[in-house]
Parts: C-alpha cells; sequence; structure tokens
C-alpha cells in the first residue's frame, strides 16, 4: 500500500463524511511508532492518518540536528516506505502549525513537496494544519486564505482552527486562556466557511470545550452541539453542499458518546496522541519493573543483555500503542471500512 494519493485522501474524507465514521490521526515520533500504527490501522481495516507535530519533528531529527521540518521530512519519507507492506491507505499531516513557526516548518514542508511533485511523485504530506486560533479570526483567516492557495497548488489539504483546544502540547499552552475561547461560535463557523470557500480543500477544528492531554473524569465539558449548531448555521445559509468537513482535537480520555456524537455532526478525523503515548510508555515502564535486574547492572552483575537491549521493550511499546489505536479506530467506526483496493 503506498501513502494515500491526493486524489485517495479526499475519497477517504468523502467517504467518512458519507458514512458517519472518522479517522484516528495519532502522532508519531520515531520508527516504533509509524510501525505501530500502520500495524494497528491494518489489523483493523482501517484507513487512516499518520501525522507530526513540530515537536515531533525535532525530535526525530535528533539532538544533534533539532530541526522539526527536517524531522518531519525524515518520518514522512519513512512512513512512505514503510506503508508499503501494508494494505490499507494512511494520510500524511502535520499537526498545530503556529503562525511563529510557519517560515520555519510549514513552508520548507511545502517546498519538500514542490520538489517531490516535479520528479514525478506525489506531494511528501496530504495535508498540513495552520493553527492561528491563538490570532484575532480576521488576521487568522488572512493567513489560512493565503496558506489554502499555496497548498491547493500542490493538491494538499489543509487544516484550519478558530476557537482554542486547551491544555499544552509540544511546549504551547493555552491553559490560562478565559473558557469561553474554548467554544467555537456558529458566527465563526460562517465565517470560516466564507473566507476559505472556494480557494481549496480544507479541513476545520472548531472547538467544543476539547482540551489536550489527560484529565480526570468530570473535569473537561465537551458541548458537541456547538458543531451542529456551527454546521447548520453554514447550511442554512449556503445549503446542504457546504456541510464542513471537522476535526476533533484532543480526543484522549474522551468519553465515546461524546466521540460518537461528533460524528453526527460532520467530524471525520479524530487526534489521538496522549492516550497513544501512555499506551507506549506503559509497556516500557513495565517492562523495566519486571526485569529491573535484569536491566540494570545491580551491586556489580552484569545484567541481561536481552532485558535491556532497546528492542525487547520497544517491541512491546509498539505492539501496546498498537492495540490503543486499534480501539480508537473502533471508537470512530472507522474498522473494517478500509477503501484500498490493489
Amino acid at each position: 500500500m503506498p501513502v494515500a494519493t491526493p486524489s485517495q485522501y479526499r475519497e477517504m474524507l468523502d467517504a467518512a463524511q458519507k458514512g458517519g465514521y472518522a479517522y484516528p490521526a495519532i502522532n508519531v515520533t520515531s520508527l516504533a511508532t509509524i510501525s505501530g500504527a500502520l500495524k494497528a490501522f491494518s489489523e483493523s481495516g482501517s484507513d487512516g492518518i499518520i501525522q507530526v507535530s513540530t515537536g515531533g519533528g525535532q525530535f526525530a531529527s535528533g539532538l544533534g540536528v533539532n530541526d522539526a521540518a527536517y524531522g518531519a521530512i525524515v518520518l514522512a519519507e519513512a512512513t512512505h516506505i514503510l506503508a508499503e507492506k501494508y494494505d490499507v491507505l494512511v494520510a500524511l499531516h502535520t499537526d498545530h502549525c503556529h503562525p511563529a513557526k510557519v517560515d520555519g516548518f510549514l513552508r520548507p514542508l511545502l517546498e519538500a513537496s514542490r520538489k517531490r511533485i516535479a520528479e514525478g511523485k506525489g506531494p511528501l504530506f496530504q495535508s498540513h494544519m495552520y493553527d492561528g486560533s491563538e490570532l484575532p479570526l480576521e488576521e487568522n483567516m488572512a493567513m489560512s486564505k493565503e496558506l489554502l492557495k499555496q497548498c491547493a497548488e500542490l493538491d494538499i489539504i489543509l487544516e484550519i482552527e478558530a476557537g482554542v483546544v486547551g491544555g499544552e502540547e509540544d511546549g504551547h499552552d493555552t491553559s490560562g486562556l478565559p473558557a469561553e475561547k474554548l467554544y467555537t461560535t456558529p458566527e465563526d463557523m460562517v465565517t470560516v466557511y466564507e473566507s476559505l470557500n472556494g480557494l481549496g480543500r480544507f479541513m476545520f477544528a472548531a472547538t467544543f470545550g476539547n482540551v489536550h492531554g489527560a484529565y480526570k473524569p468530570g473535569a473537561v465539558k465537551l458541548e458537541p452541539t456547538i458543531l451542529r449548531d456551527g454546521q447548520q448555521a453554514v447550511m442554512d445559509k449556503y445549503g446542504a453542499d457546504s456541510k464542513m468537513d471537522l476535526v476533533f482535537h484532543g480526543g484522549s480520555g474522551s468519553e465515546l458518546s461524546d466521540i460518537r456524537e461528533t460524528l453526527g455532526y460532520g467530524v471525520i478525523k479524530m487526534n489521538i496522541d496522549t492516550d497513544t503515548q501512555y499506551a507506549f510508555t506503559r509497556a516500557i515502564t513495565s517492562h523495566v519493573c519486571e526485569n529491573i535486574e535484569g536491566v540494570l547492572k545491580i551491586d556489580g552483575e552484569v545484567g541481561n543483555k536481552k532485558c535491556y537491549d532497546p528492542r525487547s521493550y520497544l517491541k512491546k511499546a509498539e505492539q501496546s500503542l498498537c492495540e490503543r489505536l486499534k480501539l480508537a479506530c473502533d471508537d470512530l467506526l472507522s474498522t473494517g471500512k478500509s477503501i484500498y483496493s490493489a
């Protein structure tokens, strides 16, 4: 299975919108996390989205390089190669590029796709996210329009955000903002549609109280009906064909009832990072605790190479991430619905 072509990606999103399901979009940082994601999608019979954040790209580039765009290119090219061995479609996406990082992250990645296309290949990434939610909406839309036009020239989809996802991710902390900032208004959704319609295909991360990170039950107040009301406001004004492809950020730890409710309002992509990070690390921690005398050279002993060989615990971590992502496919009703055909 190659990574989805631009036309296949559009077909994926159309199928999800028509079928009332969504794709898990998992953040990756390494070969092990990419492989765990591909294995999960394949075993679930689900297409999916593999994405790279600025922090994930920076990490993947290594301490000696420390370049987010360069690391993102490494992860994307690795995914293109590894994906050929699987029997479902995946698309590559970048997550949360804030205005200050556009020139150092998003633009170099667009240039990488431009070079790839000139070589007769498809774009490196099939979609990107520009997160201008920290700006006034008018400024957010001005930059979104510019970037959407550039993406459309390369047959790439742009995801944008209006309203703010709470919490902290990759050093971007919005936890101090007023609660009302966490909820996109119907008026904002109409403005987004009017600003971007006709410039190229886009996805919209409208916010409805969602936050990044893990929280105890009851700590996060989601209001999925915000998505319903915003979509209706747009369709009342511009017709049924104006229904937007929506994205659910901060999906980790959400109640299944809230997740399923959003599917009826046009959500076709849900980001999952915190829960898969935990699944990955939980398996490593269990390995270390259960094999502590083999992992460490205690009291002058030599330990057990089979226990401290990184492959011994990274394979367990990969499988644990795989199982958590398969659960996300079930939650989002994408299991068994791959559109891929050899």
